[in-house]
């Protein structure tokens, strides 16, 4: 995709990152007249250069409503953390995050039932069934590489437990980042349950720099080859290839011949209970499923649309259809995910003695 740097998806639990539009509190205001809206978001849509997916879903959106859009951005994690904190005083009205911390939004019940206008071409497997949240920009998990200092990447799991990567592989943090939780369910699914995936990934572990709670913190890293391996994401590294040359996408194989596979990893988004600005947030909600805005997806985003009656043919999508040919793609037990997170994490920190 020709588009620079775009801050990652949903990956991380850094510090909050306030729009300059929002207080330092973060705080909007509780004047449910007031024409805006706040939105929790995981990183990943916008860019620092104020040309990315929700640059201009923002700026139109304004435009045609005159809603202005206060925006704080975090990692997967940390938005739904912050919406239980703020439970008493909820400040958020739209809250976009990945897979199984949607769910766990859900779970809480910090979210209100709302179906978007163009939800119906969601597919059934991107978007709750009692309508609390609705995928907006499909996505994949994957990995990258440093293409300047190898000549072609890990065809394995096993490989990446090669000690030629010593200090050289980093992934973010299971429990904490999206991407980093992705980290732990592909592995269990590829090497046949929790079992053979954490003693793998216990043996990875001499390998790897240390935590992260970032996954957008190591493109950069991977690419000026500080790592040579890291996790990542399809939109996130797609985005950033222009900027960062150097990295070049894969999906290990369960064994040597295997198929490479990955899974979905969308950006889900839902009206947060009792929401200052209800009615503007589901316009909101309703603009990000628009045709329009979904055709932009690829073209502006990187990423995949979310409605199905939408075939993208830009050179983004195009260029996004070749690195997911030959990958299968299969779908998480997002329900088992989100009841046995504590449990998965919990055997990780024990293989890896993190």
């Amino acid at each position: 995709m020709s588009r620079p740097l775009r801050k990652p998806l949903a990956a991380g639990l850094g510090a909050l990152t306030l729009a300059a539009s929002l207080s330092a509190c973060g705080a909007s205001s509780a004047d449910p007249d007031a024409k805006e809206i706040t939105v929790y978001s995981a990183d990943g849509l916008k860019s620092e250069k104020g040309d990315g997916f929700y640059d201009k879903v923002f700026k139109d959106f304004q435009k045609k409503t005159g809603i202005k859009v206060n925006y704080v951005e975090s990692g997967s994690g940390a938005a739904v953390q912050r919406l239980a904190r703020e439970r008493t005083n909820t400040k958020a009205d739209v809250v976009v995050t990945l897979p199984p911390f949607i769910q766990q939004a859900d779970g809480k019940g910090l979210l209100a039932t709302y179906r978007p206008k163009g939800s119906d071409q969601v597919a059934a497997a991107d978007k709750d069934p009692n309508g609390k949240w609705t995928s907006v920009v499909n996505n994949y998990f994957c990995f990258v590489y440093n293409t300047k200092q190898l000549k072609k990447a890990p065809a394995t799991w096993a490989d990446l437990a090669d000690g030629r990567f010593r200090d050289k592989l980093q992934y973010s943090t299971p429990g904490v980042a999206g991407d980093g939780t992705a980290v732990l369910i592909k592995a269990m699914h590829d090497l046949g349950g929790q079992g053979p995936a954490m003693k793998l990934l216990g043996k990875i572990q001499a390998n790897n720099v240390g935590p992260s709670s970032s996954t957008g913190q190591l493109a950069p890293k991977t690419d000026k080859g500080e790592l040579l391996i890291a996790n990542g994401d399809v939109q996130m590294n797609y985005a950033n290839m222009k900027s960062m040359p150097h990295q070049g996408i894969f999906f290990p194989a369960a064994k040597p011949g295997g198929k490479p596979s990955t899974f979905a990893l969308p950006y889900a988004a839902g009206l947060v209970k009792n929401a200052p600005h209800t009615a503007n947030a589901k316009k909101f909600l309703d603009y990000l499923l628009s045709e329009d805005v979904q055709k932009e997806v690829s073209s502006v985003g990187g990423g995949f649309t979310a409605r199905k009656d939408i075939k993208a043919t830009d050179a983004n999508a195009t260029a996004l259809a070749k690195i997911m040919n030959g990958v299968e793609i299969f779908q998480p037990d997002w329900n088992d995910v989100d009841k046995n997170l504590d449990t998965y994490v919990n055997a990780w920190k024990t293989a890896t003695g993190s």
